[in-house]
């Protein structure tokens, strides 16, 4: 296995058991290295400190192991059964009510740049690092052997997280166009093949569970809807009106499918493919309860502060338009936005907006999304739940 060896005293991060190499700590790389090359990263006095895949640009090397063990077959069942393992003790795989959670959530289960998403008897595989990308097929092939009878296909979907490779989409085991899943005992279809991510946002699960124990006699508006979770979960918990709205019309015509799903011919529920800003210019005093749970406005530090801006804005909209007494469920899944950057923003939304507002719940990602104590950067969604007077 060849080498990269560090700059003296830049294996610090790595004895914390932090799981990247930065391309600054870099010393010397062997020759023949390629992109996606499995490599033993050791300090500048050559002392091992751990295995990882190799790529070019700010983060060289996502570690796999900080033991010097070979990256074969055992190893990726070893870490796939831990992943279940844990899922098991949560309730998650094998529950009554659900089919659909997330197996493998990257450096969260030790394995960086690989994400797994269960539906049913499919499993959703998408590559974020190039290393990944190489493996997939012996991935796939322990992921099935480590299921068993829980799955009987594996979809590869990375053609949006490694567009510069130009993977192809497609089954890396058996195949099936049964795209019904279930989450807390409602139906929805999954998109895996155009859909975003793997197809559903399963990280907000609870959070829609929440959603619907306050959803009673509302008038509710659910902003870039996407599929439509949190639509048809309000509508579970007994909302006067929903409103959906999105500004891609596939994502409406999906919203209104998973509607129709779980509660067809509801005169309740109508979707608007719309620009959200304008939406929200046109609908004041309409509802008590909204949604805002944007895609991510900063995919990298550069985009922050604009990324800030749009979510005051963005939130200074809603307190202005919602009726008193309303309840605001706000999100943001931008990694590089921490929970203070997005409360301040919040903060400044309401201060602006003059209304009177308190915090109910403090929200985040899953159990089945989890962080890694050694890696913080894994902490990507947070939400508030706000009384508005």
């Amino acid at each position: 296995m060849k080498q990269i060896r560090l700059r003296r005293g830049k294996e610090e991060s790595l004895l914390r058991f932090h799981p990247w190499v930065f391309s600054g700590a870099i010393q010397s790389i062997d020759e023949g290295i390629e992109e996606g090359d499995i490599v033993r990263v050791v300090t500048s006095d050559g002392r091992f400190i751990a295995v990882g895949h190799y790529q070019e640009g700010s983060i060289a090397v996502r570690v796999l192991t900080f033991s010097d063990v070979a990256i074969d077959d055992s190893f990726w069942a070893s870490r796939l059964q831990s992943a279940l393992n844990m899922r098991v003790a949560i309730g998650l795989a094998d529950s009554p009510v659900s089919n659909a959670y997330r197996l493998v959530h990257g450096e969260g289960d030790l394995l960086p740049g690989l994400i797994i998403d269960v539906y049913g008897k499919t499993a959703v595989m998408q590559a974020h690092s190039i290393g990944m990308h190489l493996c997939r097929k012996e991935i796939a092939a322990q992921l099935v052997s480590v299921m068993g009878q829980r799955i009987e296909h594996v979809y590869y979907k990375s053609e949006t997280t490694l567009p510069y490779m130009e993977p192809e989409n497609g089954f890396l085991y058996g195949g099936s166009d049964d795209n019904i899943a279930i989450e807390n005992g409602l139906k929805f279809y999954v998109d895996w093949l155009r859909g975003q991510k793997t197809g559903f946002f399963v990280d907000q699960r609870e959070n829609r569970s929440l959603l619907e124990q306050y959803a009673h006699g509302r008038r509710v508006l659910n902003m870039f809807c996407y599929t439509g979770g949190f639509s048809f979960y309000a509508m579970r918990g007994g909302a006067a009106l929903v409103h959906s709205v999105d500004s891609s019309a596939k994502a409406v015509e999906l919203t209104n499918r998973n509607v129709e799903l779980n509660f067809p011919g509801d005169q309740r529920h109508q979707a608007f493919c719309e620009d959200a800003f304008k939406f929200l210019e046109k609908a004041e005093g309409a509802y008590d309860l909204i949604i805002l749970d944007p895609p991510a406005f900063a995919k990298h530090r550069g985009a922050l502060h604009n990324a800030l801006k749009g979510y005051t804005r963005l939130n200074q909209k809603a307190f202005q338009m919602i009726q008193p007494g309303g309840i605001l469920f706000t999100f943001s899944c931008s990694q590089v936005v921490t929970k203070d950057h997005f409360r301040n923003a919040v903060f400044t939304a309401a201060a602006l907006a003059r209304r009177k507002v308190r915090i109910l719940h403090q929200l985040h990602q899953p159990a089945d999304h989890p962080v890694n104590i050694y890696h913080p950067e894994g902490e990507y969604l947070k939400g508030l739940v706000l009384y508005v007077e």
